[in-house]
């Protein structure tokens, strides 16, 4: 910002002050010198009337901003005062334009256009009262450089006019994309919070309810086992790693990228965050591993069944690629609804996992024999809300409920790339699916 526009924002700033300000000193300098050459051509009521006039002129610059209309027409109306009275040119007249200027500045637009027509008339009545009964040729010359004068104030006025809007323009869309930007940062911060709660959730829940299984199974069967406990013993830690890998992916991508040499990251043969020395042909690089894909979902199966539950695997149709975040999808509700099964179906369920890969969408559905709607629950878990969380962002559908033989069905519908829609639901089972309400249907079945 130069100088000048300094000077014209204290100006605008202390505008009632400066106002006030200059109208005293142009009331000193101007209303002397005007009263004294009516006073060398006129006596009595005729000098006080043009006295009152004089001050009248210069008076209304005190509130030209606060009020520019009320000011502009007071002005104008003393000036074709004392013209009338027979005195067309005062030196206190250089306010007129003034006035104008500060009316096509501040004032609203039918106030300045009314302005400037009004002084094109003025120019007029003065070139004639002080030069018509003389020489016409000489009093048009003098009406146009009086309106020349009018027409420059005006203007200049606009100008500055076009130009405080601009900036006024450019400062509120300034502050409007600052709130937008604090509003976009706050809903991708709740979308985040969002995402890693659900990743928490699937990767917690599922992992730690194989290892209560586990645990409790082996304790049972240790005093008449002992195979089976050190088996149970055995998928509690591979599921433990298996749960620490997870979370130290997620948990990764929270972290800036590691740099060499600097403390406390993995370095070139120095140790990690995590204590563990890097090898010196990986200094530096955090090892990460692929996000789970539709296609782990059998992998996800053979380690369930290698708990000891009594899962079935079945894939009809032609696997179809699927973007990553929609296979993840697909994998998670999987992982959550075998999560739900071994925590609420009860002793020995069994369990079917249907992956079906129709035209324009692939159903994952998962059902069990177990107890259903008579499955107890906390009412705290939001497992089915994740579900439903997870296939709406890809424009999917969850439906889950109980079964009408018996067990419990989750069904999870989500649209291939290229199909354009979102599927519709079937109509296979629509009598025994649950509305999508908030809370867990038949009990919630929920972690």
């Amino acid at each position: 910002m130069s100088w000048w526009d300094r000077l014209w924002q204290w100006e605008d700033t202390h505008r009632q002050g400066v106002d006030v300000t200059l109208a005293v000193l142009l009331a000193l300098a101007l209303v002397p010198v005007s009263i004294a050459v009516v006073s060398t051509q006129a006596s009595g009521a005729v000098v006080v009337l043009v006295s009152l006039c004089v001050v009248g002129v210069v008076a209304p610059v005190a509130w030209r901003r606060t009020r520019p209309a009320a000011a502009v027409t007071v002005v104008y109306t003393c000036a074709l005062l004392h013209v009338v009275a027979g005195f067309p040119v005062l030196p206190v007249d250089v306010v007129v334009p003034f006035a104008l200027y500060s009316v096509a500045l501040h004032g609203p637009r039918w106030a300045h256009r009314t302005g400037i027509v009004a002084a094109m008339v003025g120019s007029f009545v003065v070139a004639a009262a002080l030069v018509m009964p003389y020489d016409r040729a000489v009093a048009v010359m003098v009406m146009v450089l009086i309106a020349s004068i009018f027409l420059v104030a005006w203007a200049f006025g606009l100008v500055r006019r076009s130009r405080r809007e601009h900036l006024e323009a450019l400062v509120d869309r300034a502050q409007r994309l600052e709130v937008e930007r604090d509003q976009q940062a706050i809903i991708a911060t709740a979308a985040e919070r969002s995402r890693i709660a659900r990743e928490m959730h699937d990767i917690v829940a599922h992992s730690l309810s194989v290892i209560i299984a586990q645990a409790d199974g082996g304790r049972y069967a240790a005093v008449q086992d002992p195979e089976a406990a050190t088996r149970s013993l055995g998928t509690i830690a591979e599921t433990g790693r298996a749960a620490l890998t997870d979370m130290r992916r997620l948990l990764g991508v929270l972290r800036e990228a590691p740099s060499p040499g600097v403390p406390g990251r993995a370095g070139a043969g120095g140790a990690g965050a995590d204590g563990q020395t890097g090898n010196a042909g990986t200094a530096g690089v955090a090892t990460t591993t692929p996000q789970p894909a539709v296609e782990d979902i059998e992998q996800l199966v053979a380690q369930v069944r290698a708990s000891g539950m009594r899962v079935s695997f079945v894939r009809l149709g032609t696997p179809r690629h699927l973007p990553p975040g929609a296979g993840l999808t697909v994998y998670r509700i999987a992982q959550e609804s075998l999560t739900n099964v071994l925590k609420h179906a009860g002793p020995d369920p069994g369990v079917t996992v249907l992956l079906q890969w129709q035209p324009t969408s692939v159903t994952l559905e998962v059902s069990d024999d177990g107890r259903g709607a008579a499955a107890d629950t906390d009412g705290l878990g939001q497992g089915l809300v994740g579900m439903r969380e997870r296939a709406t962002m890809f424009g999917g559908t969850v439906t889950a409920g109980p079964r009408p033989g018996g067990g419990f069905r989750v069904r999870a519908t989500l649209p291939t790339p290229g199909s354009g829609t979102a599927p519709v639901p079937d109509a296979l089972d629509t009598a025994t699916r649950a509305p999508a309400p908030t809370h867990d249907p038949a009990g919630g079945r929920l972690p």
